[in-house]
C-alpha cells in the first residue's frame, strides 16, 4: 500500500509540473505562432508591394532585391519567434553562423553567383530587356535573379546563365547604344565599273529610310580579292533596324547589280581532260 501511495504521489507531482509548464509556456507558444503567421503575412505583403512599385522603375533591381529582402526578413522573423518561446537566441545565432559557414564552404559556386549578381546590379553592364551575347549565347535578358540571369534567344530558347560567369567574363551588350553601324561587303568582277557599282550601292542605302543621314553612309573599295573587287559599305541605323536593313540590302543589291549588268563573281574551276595515246 505504501508503494501504491508513493507512485500516486509521484504521478500527481509530475502532473502538477506538467500543468505548471503548460501554464508558463502555452501563452508564449500561442503568441509565437500568432507572431509567425502575422509576420509571414506582413513580409509577403511588403515584398509584393515593393515588387509592384519598384518593378515599374527598375525591373533589373526588382527581382534581385525582392528575393534577397524576403529571405533576410524571414530569417529575422524566425529568430524573433524563437526568442519569444524562450530559446536562447545567442546560441541559436551561433548555430546558424556555424551552419552558414559549413553551407558556404559547400556552396562556394552559389556564393560566387550571388556576388556576381550584386556586381551586375551595381555596375549595370546590362539590364532587363537588353540584347547581350555571352557564354556563346545571343538573346534578350528577361530576368536577373539572385543567382542566375535568364536569357531568351531569338529562336525561342530559354538560357539560364550563372551570374558568376557573367561578372567574370567578357560579354557584348548590343543594346547599350541607340544606334549601330551596319557593315556590308559586296564583290564585283575586275572588268566591272567600280564607280557605277559604288553609286548603285550608295543610292540603295540612301533610298532606305532606316539608314541614318548622320553619320553619312560610305562605300569604298575594301580589298582586291583573288577573283573580285570587294566593296565595303557602311551605314548607321537604329539598333532595332540593323538586321532587317542588312538582310534587305543583300537582296536589293543583288537585284540592282543584275539590272545594271554588274557581275558578282563566284568561285569556278575549269577541268581539262586530255586523252593519252
Amino acid at each position: 500500500m505504501e508503494d501504491l501511495f508513493s507512485a500516486n504521489g509521484r504521478a500527481t507531482e509530475l502532473v502538477d509540473q506538467a500543468i505548471t509548464l503548460v501554464m508558463a509556456y502555452a501563452p508564449k507558444v500561442v503568441l509565437a505562432i500568432i507572431t509567425l503567421i502575422v509576420g509571414m503575412w506582413l513580409i509577403n505583403r511588403f515584398v509584393r508591394l515593393l515588387d509592384s512599385k519598384l518593378g515599374k522603375k527598375d525591373p533589373t533591381l526588382n527581382t534581385f532585391l525582392c528575393g534577397l529582402l524576403s529571405a533576410v526578413l524571414k530569417i529575422l522573423l524566425l529568430i524573433s519567434v524563437a526568442s519569444m518561446v524562450g530559446i536562447a537566441t545567442t546560441s541559436f545565432i551561433a548555430i546558424i553562423g556555424g551552419a552558414g559557414l559549413a553551407i558556404g564552404l559547400a556552396l562556394q559556386g552559389s556564393l560566387g553567383n550571388f556576388a556576381g549578381g550584386v556586381l551586375i546590379l551595381i555596375f549595370k553592364p546590362f539590364k532587363v530587356g537588353d540584347v547581350i551575347e555571352a557564354q556563346g549565347y545571343l538573346g534578350s535578358v528577361v530576368e536577373i535573379s539572385i543567382l542566375y540571369t535568364i536569357v531568351n534567344t531569338f529562336d525561342n530558347r530559354r538560357i539560364i546563365i550563372p551570374n558568376g560567369d557573367l561578372s567574370n567574363s567578357s560579354l557584348t551588350n548590343l543594346s547599350a547604344y541607340p544606334t549601330r553601324r551596319c557593315d556590308m561587303s559586296f564583290g564585283i568582277g575586275y572588268g566591272d565599273d567600280i564607280d557605277k557599282a559604288k553609286a548603285t550601292i550608295k543610292r540603295l542605302i540612301e533610298e532606305d529610310e532606316r539608314a541614318l543621314k548622320d553619320p553619312e553612309p560610305m562605300v569604298v573599295v575594301g580589298g582586291l580579292g583573288d577573283s573580285s573587287v570587294n566593296l565595303t559599305a557602311r551605314a548607321w541605323t537604329k539598333s532595332a533596324d540593323l538586321w532587317p536593313f542588312y538582310w534587305d540590302m543583300q537582296e536589293r543589291v543583288k537585284k540592282a547589280f543584275d539590272a545594271e549588268g554588274i557581275s558578282i563573281p563566284f568561285p569556278q574551276r575549269d577541268v581539262h581532260m586530255y586523252k593519252a595515246d
